[in-house]
């Protein structure tokens, strides 16, 4: 009988795997192997080895690409997770109009990043920017920039963007934990004379530790893959700034035609994101047998 429902298992099992492994596993596989080579678009390139890799090291581009990757990444970790709590425990006090506030905050959470990075650009603009009129009513005009123009704020005028619709992601994360919090053991915590500064260390974030390793673990990936917003934003620009590993790959691939190039970058950013993903979870796995 068992035999009989393993059988079936692999049956239904077997089209999905099927189609995974055509559609991710192969590319990704062809890919690694073009990294070791100088493949130009044409014909299927030379294997050159290492070659690509010690390209890299003199590279300004790589190194401005993977300098704005890390940063990314430990801002996608901090920023998100802390304003995203913030925001879960305010509305989480809030009585009236709970579902309406909620819903408004939640809103960025239902754009794609296209649509947010679109929306965002027309905040940016100079001209006519929102931003910037905003600045000039409240008598600041000599504040006003073109913030996605000038290589000091764009990359972080970009992050701000993306991280909108992050901290959303994580306050509805930390909401849904909020609820699995014990009302008994905080009344008890509070008539035992614990402020809310200790309340909150002692018993709420400890509860919360599973929406953290979900919030974090999101985040990281999310930081990882950024692509979209940045193209829709800058393109990389001004003047390469705020290129990630994933917008530099798909530039030396797809304007350049350095296919070789583009797929040992993008071999470089999967082990840059095996690495520090799986550094976080052997940390929680960690915290896990010694909490």
């Amino acid at each position: 009988m068992t035999i009989r429902r393993t059988w079936w298992a692999w049956g239904f099992l077997a089209a999905p795997l099927l189609a995974y492994g055509i559609t991710v596993v192969w590319p990704a596989l062809y890919s690694f192997a073009h990294g070791f080579t100088d493949w130009q678009a044409v014909g299927g390139g030379e294997f050159v080895g290492l070659e690509q890799f010690r390209r890299m090291t003199a590279d300004p581009s790589f190194l401005r690409a993977l300098r704005n990757t890390l940063i990314w990444t430990v801002l996608a970790v901090v920023v998100p997770t802390i304003a995203g709590l913030a925001l879960a425990l305010a509305l989480n006090r809030v009585t009236r109009f709970a579902k309406l506030i909620k819903s408004i905050f939640f809103l960025p959470l239902a754009l794609s990043l296209v649509v947010v990075g679109q929306v965002w650009f027309w905040i940016y603009r100079p001209e006519d920017g929102l931003l910037n009129l905003v600045l000039g009513a409240v008598g600041l005009e000599s504040w006003g920039h073109a913030w996605l123009s000038d290589p000091d704020t764009a990359l972080w005028a970009v992050m701000i963007a993306w991280g909108w619709q992050q901290v959303a992601l994580a306050m509805v994360i930390f909401l849904a934990g909020l609820t699995s919090v014990s009302r008994d053991l905080t009344e008890a915590a509070h008539m035992d004379g614990a402020g809310a500064w200790a309340r909150l260390r002692a018993v709420v974030l400890p509860a919360l530790r599973p929406s953290f390793v979900v919030v974090t673990s999101l985040s990281l990936i999310n930081a990882l893959k950024s692509f979209d917003i940045v193209y829709v934003m800058t393109g990389g620009g001004p003047f390469r700034q705020t290129e990630t590993l994933a917008v530099l790959a798909y530039r030396v691939s797809f304007k350049t035609y350095d296919f070789g190039y583009g797929s040992a970058v993008s071999v470089v950013l999967f082990v840059v994101s095996v690495v520090i993903i799986g550094l976080f979870f052997a940390w929680n796995s960690w915290k896990d047998r010694h909490v």
